[in-house]
């Protein structure tokens, strides 16, 4: 299987930014890690090795990013307001950096978006802004609004709301889409959203489907046993979904 390493300065981070990619032709994956991941996390949980016929086929090419968490959402010795703000400036590198690579590697038509966990909700955001980007959302484990609190997981903003968090966060902008090209283009996409039945964000994804229903937007929610935030859970919603 091809396995290649990326690494360069990015002028919209003002820093490094690392990637791998995994496989040679077919579907191009855009991939999310979770909270504490790095752009080497999907790999080191076994998803690639679970994908691996694919990706030796040629059916999908994945690119695995860093996803920032620790100066975005979880950089809590930041003030809100540039927490959101550092998040934007990732999505522009990823507009403006990655899809263009994405392109130039791969000229395949379809490109999805995909992550586990906080990765789901930066993969949403990035799709249901941008759906003319991208042919398919997969999301797992997916938290969908920053700002709710459920068990041991807090609001991210600390009560902090401005235009920037509503628009970055699906289960507060969708509700607001009328008459938009947003809605005629995620008519048009594939959608899959996963979560456990026994997961704190149960409810939530719940909720999403819900908002997408009311908007006629075609989706699946996948409702597995128990609590399927976890990796072994993970490689097999990858196997059956991507």
């Amino acid at each position: 299987m091809n396995r290649e390493y990326l690494r360069w300065y990015s002028q919209r981070l003002h820093r490094d930014m690392e990637m791998l990619v995994f496989g040679h032709a077919g579907a191009k994956v855009l991939v999310f890690p979770t909270r504490d991941g790095r752009f080497f996390e999907y790999e080191q949980l076994g998803l690639v090795a679970g994908l691996a016929d694919k990706l030796e086929a040629g059916h999908l090419q994945l690119f695995c990013i860093e996803g920032l968490a620790a100066e975005t959402f979880y950089g809590f010795h930041r003030h809100p307001a540039e927490r959101i703000r550092r998040h934007g400036a990732l999505e522009d590198y990823i507009l403006h950096e990655v899809l263009p690579l994405m392109a130039a590697k791969n000229p395949h038509d379809c490109t999805i978006v995909h992550g586990c966990s906080l990765g789901a909700f930066q993969a949403a955001s990035l799709f249901f802004r941008h759906p003319h980007l991208f042919r398919k959302l997969v999301a797992f484990s997916g938290r969908y609004d920053l700002t709710m609190r459920v068990e041991s997981f807090g609001d991210l903003f600390d009560g902090y709301y401005d235009d920037s968090v509503y628009f970055h966060t699906p289960a507060h902008f969708l509700p607001g889409l009328g008459s938009d090209w947003r809605l005629d283009r995620l008519r048009e996409r594939d959608i899959v959203l996963t979560i456990g039945d026994a997961d704190p964000f149960l409810d939530n994804n719940r909720y999403l489907s819900r908002l997408l229903g009311e908007k006629n937007i075609g989706h699946q929610l996948h409702v597995w046993d128990g609590r399927a935030h976890r990796a072994g859970a993970w490689r097999k919603m990858a196997a059956l979904y991507l």
